[in-house]
């Protein structure tokens, strides 16, 4: 197989109908910025199982699937995503392929493309594949929805699609009355916990399975995270699909908003839990939507501040993301059987770190992203340490 190899046939030219267009969004344009202080903003899901996917078939397949959802064969034309470039590639890797392979940490372009692709590790006995995409035009779901897709046609079956052009603006709308709520404060940053002095720029991932699947896991994991903090408080940031607000909607742009909660040093996860239940009633991470985010959030409101974070100290601790129970029979065809699935976070210019969880039969899956320095590792271990006995125990 070549290191590379792209379907030549593009969305927009198959499609009957109008070619896929939308406007960037709000949501989007954050990540946009984000991305211009030189830290990639990518999504990483990695799929593992018994059996073979060959590359052939998963080409076909990515572009069956594609053809469906073409929101992942964009690129940026003025204020506009437009679907006008080649399907996502299919790479190969090294069966044995690591975390360090550069394949895992170089940027996707959302101008010149691709901004999605899939890499296929083939051994002899275990297939891995990782699909990678921007999340400056995509999000957790909506990733996913299309990776479903990529197996239905592995399947011989239909691909569902997701060509639906809303934004954030659309949930806006359909969440109805939402109350106003107040802006975050700007704090001047909590110390760094997890190492100190200069950085290599690539993150640093730190993977641990729990045999645990507790309830409220953002909440327990938050409070982890809490013992060990370097002062009395801190910060966390919980992304929120919008799509709760219209579960009709079949779209693979970026729908996340956030929710922002202050941490105290040995927080109660129940106290958490409720604080995250409220808001969520309250909808919060929609009332975020009508504040101008570029010019008033709590961590960086221009490239100049960012970029004058240098690493010992943090506007935001964590990023806490939970993508749910995952149903793994999605992704089983006839001659590939999963047996593993994680996701691998990325840095975020304000945030330490980044945790991402979700639970596969009895186990809870936790990676943990950070800057990768001096004592960074053995530091991430203790946190992780801390959130395995705080699922273990709720259990």
């Amino acid at each position: 197989m070549s290191p590379t190899a792209t379907a030549t046939e593009t969305p927009a030219a198959s499609a009957a109908t109008r070619p896929y267009s939308r406007r960037i969004s709000q949501i989007e344009r954050g990540y946009l910025n984000a991305a211009a202080t030189g830290t990639p903003q990518l999504i990483q899901m990695v799929i593992g199982g018994e059996g073979r996917i060959g590359p052939d078939e998963l080409r076909a397949a990515v572009r069956a699937a594609t053809l469906a959802a073409p929101g992942l064969a964009v690129r940026r034309r003025g204020a506009a995503w437009r679907a006008d470039g080649s399907v996502p590639p299919v790479v190969g890797l090294p069966a044995a392929a690591g975390f360090d392979h550069p394949f895992f940490h170089r940027d996707l372009d959302v101008v010149a493309g691709p901004v999605c692709e899939v890499g296929l590790a083939e051994g002899p006995v275990m297939t891995r594949l990782v699909f990678r995409a921007s999340h400056i035009v995509t999000d957790g779901r909506g990733l996913r929805n299309w990776i479903e897709d990529v197996f239905r046609v592995l399947r011989g079956e239909e691909p569902v699609g997701a060509a639906d052009t809303v934004d954030d603006a659309h949930f806006r709308a359909a969440a109805g009355t939402v109350p106003a709520a107040p802006a975050p404060a700007r704090v001047e940053g909590f110390p760094a916990v997890l190492g100190h002095g200069p950085a290599d720029g690539t993150p640093l991932w730190l993977r641990r399975s729990v045999p645990a699947c507790p309830s409220a896991v953002t909440a327990r994991v938050a409070a982890a995270v809490s013992r060990r903090l370097g002062t009395e408080s801190g910060r966390l940031i919980v992304p929120v699909d919008l799509r709760r607000h219209d579960r009709s909607v079949r779209s693979t742009a970026n729908l996340t908003s956030q929710l922002v909660l202050d941490l105290h040093r040995n927080d109660r996860w129940n106290r958490l839990h409720g604080q995250l239940l409220g808001a969520m009633l309250r909808k919060r991470e929609v009332a975020v939507l009508d504040r101008d985010f570029l010019r008033s959030n709590p961590f960086a409101n221009s490239l100049r501040e960012a970029r004058e974070l240098d690493g010992s100290r943090f506007p935001c601790t964590a990023i806490l993301t939970d993508h749910g129970r995952i149903d793994t029979e999605l992704y089983r065809t006839d001659r590939f059987r999963p047996t593993e699935y994680f996701t691998l976070p990325m840095l975020v210019p304000y945030a330490e770190m980044f945790l991402s969880t979700c639970q596969i039969g009895d186990r809870t899956e936790l990676t943990l992203s950070c800057r990768n320095r001096p004592g960074a590792a053995e530091a991430a271990e203790a946190v992780l340490d801390e959130v395995e006995r705080g699922l273990v125990d709720a259990d």
